[in-house]
């Protein structure tokens, strides 16, 4: 069977980036999980950091690569759903870094899905962090 060279290509870029990807949300999911605030899902308002900069153009370059790398983790997350790898968990980890309206709301309703908090919970004890305040409504 013969395989055409730029297929082959492909599916090494392919491969190469579906590994990468998945050592990355390795790393990356518990390292964010274990640096949220124990209250995260039960705050009144959230914390704006970009009002308390004093260089503009820093907090809008920060803002940006947040929601890029965000995107970036959704994308994968929505992979990895079908393929092996945390789906679930990088889906919300993409999520929380990202802003849009409505984004407190889906958080909660994400954590109040069966396993999820308790998979979160899971990632903080192993950083040695106190579990998630269960959302309150």
């Amino acid at each position: 069977m013969v395989i055409d060279p730029q297929l082959e290509t492909a599916l090494w870029w392919a491969s190469g980036l579906s590994l990468l990807g998945f050592v990355g949300t390795l790393i990356a999911v518990p390292w964010v999980v274990s640096r949220l605030p124990r209250d995260y899902f039960n705050r009144e308002q959230r914390e704006v950091w970009r009002r308390s900069t004093a260089e503009p153009w820093y907090a809008l370059l920060i803002g940006a690569l947040k929601n890029v790398l965000g995107a970036l983790l959704v994308l994968l997350g929505l992979i990895m759903l079908v393929t092996p790898g945390q789906g679930l968990l990088t889906l919300l980890v993409g999520l929380l870094l990202m802003n849009f309206p409505g984004k407190y709301q889906l958080e909660r309703w994400l954590v109040c899905r069966r396993g999820v908090l308790k998979a979160l919970d899971w990632l903080r004890k192993r950083n040695g962090q106190p579990p998630f305040e269960p959302p309150a409504f």
